[in-house]
């Protein structure tokens, strides 16, 4: 059977008969419905703008986000379309803060007994959405710029670096012991 015509506004065009129905992703607050994996925690930022410019603040203990103190800090850049990971850490969390670009930090959940074991998160993020995002140590993460300017982003892992012993291990990008492949199509 074919579709149904109809006219809309002067235009004429089919009615379409299949489809996938787009499923809620956030409430209509504004919170997330789908789970985050476990420990992972992220707070939204706020920029505060002037004539001058604007200032938004990166990390402040009082707000309690984290109780392992700041001992560290280095900035990273990506440029556009770049990846960056799969990387994990055996003993240090990571604390990242986009500060300019738009990037796209993925996690991958492998940690045995994990309640979130297997789990996936895509955070999307950029110098309009800034936030402050914690992952915990042994989960996998890859951060890619999807915008296109060089992208800042700014970590304060939980231990210092050790250059004679780096806590960083890596996994290819096409490992197929991950189930995520980045793309760089066009989506919806």
């Amino acid at each position: 059977m074919p579709p149904k015509q109809t006219t809309h506004a002067g235009w004429r065009h089919s009615m379409i008969v299949e489809g996938t129905k787009d499923q809620p992703t956030v409430t209509p607050a504004g919170e997330r419905v789908s789970s985050r994996i476990s420990g992972v925690v992220i707070r939204r930022a706020t920029s505060h703008e002037d004539e001058r410019g604007e200032l938004c603040e990166v990390f402040n203990p009082a707000w309690q986000f984290d109780t392992d103190p700041l001992v560290y800090v280095y900035q990273t850049s990506i440029r556009p379309g770049k990846i960056k990971g799969w990387v994990y850490h055996k003993l240090q969390d990571d604390r990242l803060f986009v500060s300019r670009g738009s990037l796209k930090i993925v996690l991958f959940d492998p940690r045995e007994g994990s309640p979130t074991k297997g789990m996936i998160n895509e955070i999307h993020l950029s110098e309009r959405n800034r936030a402050l995002v914690r992952i915990p140590r042994l989960v996998l993460h890859a951060v890619q710029n999807i915008g296109t300017d060089e992208a800042l982003f700014i970590n304060m892992p939980t231990t210092p670096y050790d250059h004679l012993n780096p806590d960083k291990y890596r996994i290819p990008i096409n490992s197929k012991s991950i189930p995520y492949t980045f793309t760089s199509g066009s989506g919806w």
